[in-house]
């Protein structure tokens, strides 16, 4: 697999990750021009912003939780030349579903479905632990 090819998830996710950070940078700053939110009723991040704000702002944060596994994957995968087609196409599918569920974060937040995306890009980090692990353990 070409360099290319491993990373263009990657850096899809990290652009999803900077899409997100704009949208909360966003909707506080309204909520903090419009008035609806007080600079000191959030100064020491008391959790008093605007539902919209909060869902961006959230959505942003869980970037930072899953995720970190798919990268910590990523980079180790790749010197170790053991990021195959496999890693790759399942890299793209666990990106659909960190794009599905930061939609479904932002706009309806119906927690249901943002839950099955969610458990859906969990499982297929795992899958790809376990695949990346036995090649490694296997000397596949």
């Amino acid at each position: 697999m070409s360099v290319q090819m491993v990373l263009l998830p990657v850096f899809i996710q990290i652009g999803l990750t900077f899409a997100l950070l704009f949208g909360m940078a966003t909707t506080r700053t309204r909520a903090l021009t419009s008035g609806e939110t007080k600079m000191r009723d959030i100064a020491l991040r008391q959790p008093n912003w605007p539902v919209k704000a909060t869902q961006f702002g959230n959505s942003f944060a869980n970037q930072f939780e899953i995720p970190v596994l798919f990268y910590i994957l990523i980079a180790i995968a790749l010197p170790l030349r053991h990021a195959d087609l496999v890693i790759v196409l399942l890299s793209w599918v666990f990106v659909v579903t960190r794009f599905a569920h930061a939609g479904i974060f932002v706009t309806s937040n119906d927690v249901r479905p943002r839950s099955l995306a969610w458990f859906a890009g969990a499982i297929v980090v795992l899958v790809m632990w376990l695949y990346f692990a036995l090649r490694i353990l296997l000397v596949i």
